[in-house]
């Protein structure tokens, strides 16, 4: 089956958190064997989905180097991934695409397969994995969205809705199973986190641009 890129889906990166358990700053921008978070990210989309942009506020400048779009929260305050889903789909919908893969900043080891996955699942599907107990959790984060739910969003942001996975399975999102081991969602939060992916990157061997 076809693993390349799929038209009509667009990505926007997620990487607009506050970074409180990493000790503040830009975390996509910390070094992890030998490249910054964000662009381990960006290799793992690019040969499955263009055009990419990413979700941040404050100075776009900062992202200069990776030559993608920034997108600012349509919403002031930082009201939280919603929020960026949101202008991701009002830009994918301007990229002339009917749908948004959204991916979070922080999640280095995505699967080659993750939108042929996401896209088989349903038009609006949501990644899930097993965790070490066996139960299955999602991660509301990574999905595909249709770019038609953007009024919907809005909405619900103005109301002050703030839970992705609860506003997402309200409005008909199903889920996508992802059973490879080791976790193709594992997030960087915390000093140990970035500690345990450099241990992973070391022990997969292989250089950036794999």
């Amino acid at each position: 089956m076809d693993r390349g890129q799929h038209t009509g889906i667009a990505a926007v990166i997620l990487a607009g958190g506050r970074a409180t358990r990493m000790g503040g700053g830009e975390k996509t921008l910390l070094p992890l064997a030998g490249a910054p978070l964000l662009q381990h990210v960006m290799l793992c989309l690019q040969p499955q989905v263009r055009p990419m942009a990413i979700n941040a506020n404050a100075d776009p400048t900062r992202f200069a180097r990776f030559g993608l779009p920034v997108l600012a929260d349509p919403i002031p305050g930082q009201p939280g991934p919603l929020a960026g889903i949101l202008a991701g789909m009002a830009w994918a919908a301007d990229q002339g695409c009917d749908s948004l893969l959204t991916v979070a900043g922080d999640t280095p080891f995505l699967p080659a397969d993750l939108v042929q996955r996401l896209r088989a699942a349903g038009p609006f599907a949501l990644a899930a994995s097993p965790d070490a107990a066996g139960n299955l959790r999602t991660h509301p984060t990574t999905g595909l969205w249709p770019v038609t739910l953007r009024g919907a969003l809005q909405d619900a942001l103005h109301r002050g809705e703030r839970k992705v996975g609860r506003w997402a399975h309200e409005n008909g999102a199903v889920t996508a199973r992802f059973d490879q081991g080791p976790d193709p969602f594992f997030n960087v939060n915390t000093p140990d986190d970035l500690a345990a992916a450099e241990a992973r990157m070391a022990r997969r061997g292989q250089p950036i641009g794999r």
